[in-house]
């Protein structure tokens, strides 16, 4: 795998810790790290973006890269238009990760809010660079009630576009996890289809000491020690009971 394009079910739901996760344990694995975002919006010029937070999680040591920004916080092809600038094509995405590819081991393509969030005024996304990347898609997903759907849809989406869904990271687990939160570790891999491959602690991003710590979040396939089976343990799911089943 030199390419992984990393989404999520929605906005601020924690892909940037979870690239930065991803890139730390990677580094740590003795991997060469390139992050690459393809479109950064509501911030200005000289401002800190997802990019610039990669590098301050990740403490040096992986190339970070953007390839445009826009002034207002909106979908991208939005935002692009209402700044009068060009959008970014999915072609530029794939074109920009495909160079990075040529002299790193792993190459991060970090996404801006869902899916199938539009880049340009043709309906361009993120799906589409991933297509034409022929990358798997890590998908980051929230902790608590209402997740199940946004993720299954997420992988829904992937799988109609004949792309592979690599796995889910829940992207902020909170400290003190909700009956929701806790059933949804057990319930993530059945609606997604797929592996729940880490959990990220909430305020992750103040950690003093995110790139060690980083490898212990995340499973195997990412590089890291985390095991789903006992992080449910510990996080005490409660069984279901004979009889009843889950809505």
């Amino acid at each position: 795998m030199t390419v992984l394009v990393v989404t999520g079910t929605g906005t601020d739901i924690g892909k940037t810790v979870t690239t930065a996760a991803v890139a730390a344990a990677a580094l740590a694995a003795g991997r060469s790290v390139a992050v690459l975002k393809p479109v950064q919006t509501g911030v200005g010029p000289g401002e800190h973006g997802d990019a610039d937070e990669v590098t301050r999680l990740v403490g040096g040591g992986v190339t970070a890269v953007e390839l445009a920004r826009y002034p207002e916080p909106l979908a991208p092809a939005t935002a692009a238009l209402r700044a009068g600038l060009p959008p970014v094509r999915p072609h530029e995405v794939a074109d920009a990760a495909a160079k990075l590819a040529t002299d790193h081991d792993l190459v991060l393509v970090e996404g801006a809010g869902g899916l199938l969030v539009r880049f340009d005024a043709d309906g361009g996304t993120l799906a589409d660079a991933a297509r034409q990347l022929r990358a798997p898609v890590l998908v980051v997903a929230a902790a608590g009630l209402g997740t199940l759907n946004s993720t299954a849809l997420t992988t829904e989406a992937l799988r109609a576009r004949d792309l592979t869904p690599l796995g889910v990271v829940v992207g902020s687990w909170p400290e003190h996890p909700d009956l929701a939160a806790r059933c949804n570790l057990a319930d993530f891999p059945a609606v997604s289809g797929t592996k729940l491959l880490g959990a990220i602690p909430e305020r992750a991003g103040a950690h003093p000491d995110f790139r060690a710590s980083a490898p212990s979040w995340l499973a195997p396939e990412l590089a890291g020690t985390w095991d789903a089976a006992a992080f449910a343990a510990s996080a005490e799911v409660p069984p279901v009971s004979a009889g009843s089943e889950r809505p």
